[in-house]
């Protein structure tokens, strides 16, 4: 039971917390949008999920940027950069999304278990690739649990 606390402290720090609950806003921005659009406004469904998805990921650049990892990007071109990263992040999860959707769904595992399962690998890489890729710092090179490599 130790060790379990012990990971545990390890896993949930302040940042992963932060990620989660930004997350879970992130989520809300997308559906609600997407209803707002879509059932309010009428307006067709393939074009309010696009946007509804670019609002979400527009919402979580700027949350993960300033509030979950302190971006230090200073410059324009830094700043262009850390967005191009995540921006490429976000597709390169999108494609696992979908193929990994695209082989679970052939399974017998039920489709929402499949879903959830493919919807928790994302989310985790969608971290590490925002913690690793695109906000990294150039003088903070630190492993994931935060101790310095130089």
């Amino acid at each position: 039971m130790e060790k379990l606390k012990e990971i545990m402290k390890k896993v949930l720090t302040k940042e992963v917390i932060l990620y989660i609950v930004f997350g879970v806003f992130t989520t809300v921005v997308n559906l609600a949008s997407f209803f707002i659009m879509n059932s309010i406004l009428k307006w067709n469904e393939n074009l309010s999920n696009f946007i509804a998805i670019v609002l979400a990921v527009l919402f979580a650049y700027v949350t993960n940027k300033d509030l979950v990892f302190h971006s230090q990007a200073k410059t324009k071109k830094e700043k262009l950069q850390e967005f191009l990263k995540f921006i490429l992040g976000r597709a390169f999860t999108m494609v696992i999304e979908f193929l990994g959707g695209w082989l679970l769904f052939k399974t017998p595992i039920p489709k929402m278990i499949s879903k959830l399962i493919i919807t928790v690998v994302v989310v985790i890489l969608n971290f590490f690739i925002s913690k690793l890729f695109a906000f990294r710092t150039k003088h903070a090179k630190e492993d994931i649990n935060g101790e310095s490599k130089e």
